[in-house]
């Protein structure tokens, strides 16, 4: 059938735009490092520091030592206590964006007493994906080497420096049935231990574990009374784990 001049043209069929490019899958790695002894970090978590996209820091200057010891070139980019609320969106915004991003800390594990929380929370809102890559965490390792009991335990990292606060935890889990894991600072663990003596008792039994996994590493269980002089007749540098047995637990 010949089409008359009135008859509309037929307009050209459109063109279908190409599909956007997918983005590629970005990750974070949460990276544990070691708490002294370089021997501990994992050939897995090695491998995450050389072929990150970046690499998040506590400190870059404290994390450069072990990125130069693994052959690591990656980008770095710092994250600690005071910045984290602030930068925990740009980092999302780098896994969103297709990179790989590996997150440590000065030492041990990634938000368990250290910056990173805020960093896997922004990431799992967003659905990114976080894979822990594990190892070292100084909790872990003095519950395992204490002989207090290991079937339940609360760790609680550091107390508030506040002499009345300390009390005040140590009256509510006077009773508790799990071993309590505590982090205390070379400045206050003599304070703390007349504490945890005056207020639970000479024969509670506790366990102090000073720089552990290092050089000088020093573990000492038994009795609060007797743990308290051991630890105050040796060095006092260094960060201290201290444990907490349940009541009524005998050695």
């Amino acid at each position: 059938m010949s089409m008359s001049q009135t008859d509309p043209v037929p307009a050209p069929e459109a063109v279908p735009e190409a599909p956007p490019a997918p983005v590629p899958a970005g990750k974070l790695l949460v990276v544990a490092t070691p708490i002294g002894n370089l021997g501990d970090l994992s050939p897995r978590a090695a491998e995450a520091l050389k072929t990150a996209d970046v690499v998040i820091c506590e400190d870059t200057r404290t994390s450069r030592f072990l990125l130069d010891r693994v052959g690591s070139r990656s980008a770095v980019a710092s994250c600690h206590e005071h910045n984290e609320g602030e930068v925990a969106g740009r980092i999302a915004d780098l896994v969103a964006s297709g990179k790989t991003v590996a997150l440590v800390t000065d030492a041990g594990t990634p938000a368990i007493s250290d910056p990173g929380f805020r960093v896997t929370r922004e990431c799992r809102k967003r659905g990114l994906t976080v894979s822990p890559i594990p190892g070292p965490c100084s909790a872990v390792v003095a519950l395992s080497a204490s002989g207090l009991p290991s079937d339940c335990f609360l760790f609680v990292g550091f107390l508030a420096p506040k002499t009345n606060a300390r009390r005040a935890f140590l009256e509510k889990h006077r009773e508790t049935e799990a071993t309590v894991i505590i982090l205390e600072s070379c400045h206050r663990i003599d304070k703390f231990l007349d504490e945890i003596v005056e207020v639970l008792g000479p024969d509670r039994v506790i366990c102090s574990a000073r720089e552990l996994t290092k050089l000088h590493e020093s573990i000492h269980t038994g009795p609060a009374g007797e743990v308290r002089a051991k630890v105050m007749g040796g060095s006092v540098k260094g960060e201290f784990v201290v444990l907490i047995a349940k009541a009524g637990f005998v050695l």
